[in-house]
This record gives structure tokens, sequence and C-alpha cells, in this order.
């Protein structure tokens, strides 16, 4: 793609892009709807739910300090700084560069303590225990990142992000695809994982011993409560992206194909990834506790067992 034409993409780009996210958990909502035998919400629920909360006031306890109120707004920066990194409608991102994927996980680790300092910042025992299962499951679920992006350093020979998932690992399929395969099957448990959703987490639960990611956000409202909303549903389409683009990479069309084609196959692949999340939700149960260590441990050896298999083909 040449630079003129990547910058007159880059606006059309970025607005479909951010419009996005939130029509991934309308999605999610309707497939769980369609399983129960109910009509679901409107399509246009989420974005109807994020105007309505933008218009609210906002309430803040009185043991809240400004670390409160700074949780929703590092935590969406953050994931808008990923957004720059990561690509998500084509395979170029906007600012990437050579090690940029350790930078990416670190954004998502600062959002989520951002988060969690937010939510110990109330006093409240019952966030503090949110707080704790959050930070506990996310340990266990960064090793299981880090270890499949190295699995895909290591099959592309590079360290920026947006060429580790492009043509070059379409051609690493045809020589290391079980390899790739494992990892798929690994950043499918993370995205669970990071987004909360079944079997880790249940985003609609209200019960107060199984709450984790819902009961940190208790205490937020109002436009404080839409950032946090939209940078959950943001950071879902993130982690969605990377896990698309090493499941399906392919070579940049856009040298030889108009935008247009290439476009909706990746919105329809993100739709597509949302159904699937919303399929998962509705025919397994929530995880007991207990039992979420063993998922992540499980992700964990899948990718580890990834970079052995690559580090094995590259020595022969």
């Amino acid at each position: 793609m040449t630079p003129a034409l990547r910058a007159m993409l880059v606006i059309p780009e970025a607005a479909i892009v951010l419009a996005l996210p939130p029509l991934l958990l309308s999605v999610i909502a309707r497939t769980k709807a369609w399983f129960a035998g109910r009509v679901g919400p409107p399509w246009l629920q989420p974005y109807y739910d994020l105007l309505k909360l933008v218009r609210k006031g906002v309430v803040h306890s009185r043991t809240t300090t400004w670390v409160f109120r700074m949780g929703p707004i590092v935590n969406l920066a953050a994931m808008l700084t990923a957004l720059t990194l990561i690509p998500v409608l084509t395979s170029t991102s906007l600012l990437g560069f050579s090690g940029d994927l350790i930078l990416v996980a670190y954004l998502f680790a600062l959002g989520r303590m951002l988060t969690v300092l937010a939510a110990m910042d109330t006093g409240s025992s019952f966030e503090g225990m949110g707080a704790a299962r959050e930070v506990t499951f996310a340990t266990m679920a960064e090793p299981a990142l880090f270890l499949s992006l190295a699995a895909l350093a290591i099959s592309t020979r590079t360290l920026r992000l947006d060429q580790m998932i492009d043509g070059s690992l379409a051609l690493a399929w045809a020589s290391i695809g079980p390899a790739l395969l494992l990892v798929v099957g690994a950043l499918v448990v993370v995205l669970l994982t990071e987004c909360s959703r079944i079997p880790v987490d249940d985003p609609a639960t209200h019960l107060e011993l199984t709450m984790i990611h819902e009961v940190m956000v208790l205490d937020h409202s109002g436009p404080e409560f839409a950032l946090i909303t939209y940078g959950a549903a943001l950071k879902f389409m993130l982690l969605g992206s990377i896990l698309l683009h090493t499941a399906f990479p392919h070579i940049d069309l856009l040298d030889g194909w108009p935008v247009i084609f290439i476009v909706p196959l990746r919105i329809g692949a993100l739709l597509a990834l949302a159904a699937f999340v919303g399929t998962i939700e509705s025919t397994m149960a929530r995880l007991r506790l207990s039992r979420v260590p063993l998922l992540q441990a499980a992700a964990t050896v899948l990718a580890g067992l990834a970079v052995l298999l690559v580090l094995l083909r590259r020595t022969t």
C-alpha cells in the first residue's frame, strides 16, 4: 500500500473502528437471546445505553480520591493507544514499531491496574474482593499472552505486531500449522479471561460471591461508567483482532484490490467472533473459581508447546 493511499484511508478506517465495539456487544447479546428463544435487545441498544450514561450525572463517594476518577479515563486512553498499534480492519497498524507487542501487553495491564486501583480507592471490601480476583486471573493469563506473541514472533522473525500477522504468517501456517493452532487456542482463553466472559466470568451476573469485573465498577456512574463500558468493548475488539489475524492472516490485498472488499471481510470476522463468544456463553456454565486457574494453566501450556514446536521447526 502506498503512503498516500494509507493516509487517505486513516480517517474513515478510524471512524469505523471506533464505532464498531458496541456492535460486537450487541451481537453477543442477540446470540444469547437467540439460544434462549427470546427476541433480545435492539441491535443499537449498546449505543443507546452509552448515550444515556453520557447524559447522566456523576455521583462520587466521600471516600474516593482522584484515583477513582482517573481509573476510567486512563483505562480508555490505554485502549485507544493500543488501537494505534494493533491492526483491526487491515494488516497495517497506524504507529507500529519494532517491539510494539511488549507495549501492547503492558497497555492492557495499565488499563487493568487503574481499574483495580479505582475499585480499591472506594474503601469497599466487596470491590476489593473483585479487584483481587481480577488481578489473580489476569496474572495467570499474561504468560499465555506473552508466550503466544513469542511463538508468532519466532515464526515470522519480527517483533513488530502488524508484521507478525501479515502475509509472512500466512506462509508460516503451511509449515508450522499445528503450532499456530495451539496459539489460536491459547488466545481464545486469553480473550475470554481479559474480557471477563464465560466461562471465566459472567458479565450479566449479580451474585455477590461470583462477581469479578462487574463488582469493581459498581461505584462508577454516568459518563465514567460509559468510559468503562466502551473501554471493555474496545478491549474485546482489539484482542479479537489479534486472534483473528493469527487464525486467518492475509497478504495486504490493498495493493491489488479496493479497500471496499477488505473491510467488510474483517468486520464480518469480528461479528462472527462475537457470535462465537455468545455461543460459548449460551452453551457453557461459568466455571467455579477454583477451576479457573486450571483453564489458565492449560492456555499457558498450549502457548508454551507452540513456542517449543516453532523452535524445533526453526532448528531443523
